[in-house]
């Protein structure tokens, strides 16, 4: 069990720091299960990038559906992943529905339609990033459901849009756009005047909405945040990195170059410092 605890935590140090670093700001044996969570979501998120096709791609994840259904063929819990994951599920009696849509959403990752607006990405960012915090607080609650609505899903959306914030230029490469088309759109920016990397003030303006919707975002997690017990806050930490890093996404002097990021002993220390002040 300790090796599989050990790879589990290697994998999500490795995949997401941001989230490896959170955990730790948790006690055994939430911490392993919080990891386990976020390396499952890791391992979802990363398909697109892995997958040289949308079938291959469909194949994993169906692969991570059956898994949470029991219908997996063969030893499923010879994949650490999964077995780390299944037991967390089992020990906590968390509810696997969630993870199953936040499966299910990944499947627009394999394809390259674009996201169309504001209420499809809120969408998207609640099934993919708001359920990993909504799960990581049932865990500090000892599996019991918890209300963390307003705390989770602002938090989630914010998480996701700041994201997609420093990928965009990567993914605008590989003829991907997650951030809302209407934005874009309304700002007199096209998808192919993204794709073809053109600069123009209209597609900063665009981005400085959706930064400023993600500020707004963030605001209101931190409300709910304060209002919750504070047992249940430190699965919330992100919060403490996220206005700086939508900062610095538009710090750099094009949007279609990878921005800078926090160093690894500042994250810690701004996660540290927010979990002991909350």
């Amino acid at each position: 069990m300790s090796g599989e605890v050990d790879y589990v935590g290697s994998f999500l140090r490795d995949a997401d720091r941001d989230r490896y670093y959170a955990s730790l700001l948790l006690k055994e044996p939430e911490r392993a299960a919080a990891q386990s969570i976020y390396a499952f979501a890791a391992d979802v998120a990363s398909i697109r990038d892995r997958a040289r096709e949308p079938a291959a791609g469909e194949i994993r994840l169906q692969w991570w559906a059956d898994a949470l259904k029991g219908e997996g063929h063969g030893n499923v819990r010879q994949n650490p992943l999964a077995a780390a994951l299944l037991d967390t599920l089992e020990k906590y009696q968390l509810p696997a529905g969630p993870l199953l849509r936040l499966v299910a959403t990944r499947r627009f990752d394999l394809y390259h339609d674009p996201m169309p607006d504001v209420p499809s990405f809120e969408g998207y960012a609640g099934e993919t990033v708001s359920v990993l915090y909504q799960l990581a607080a049932m865990v500090l609650n000892g599996g019991a459901e918890v209300e963390t609505g307003d705390a989770a899903g602002h938090l989630g959306v914010a998480h996701a849009l700041v994201g997609h914030l420093r990928s965009f230029g990567y993914n605008a490469s590989t003829g991907r756009l997650f951030l809302p088309l209407s934005i874009f759109v309304a700002n007199g920016v096209t998808e192919s005047e993204i794709f073809a990397g053109k600069e123009s003030e209209g597609l900063m303006a665009a981005l400085g909405q959706l930064q400023d919707l993600a500020v707004e975002h963030l605001n209101k997690a931190g409300a709910a945040i304060a209002e919750l017990p504070k047992p249940l806050r430190p699965a919330f930490a992100p919060i403490a990195i996220l206005g700086r890093q939508a900062d610095l996404a538009t710090s750099v002097s094009s949007p279609f170059i990878q921005p800078p990021d926090l160093s690894d002993w500042r994250r810690i220390a701004m996660m540290g410092w927010w979990a002991w002040r909350n």
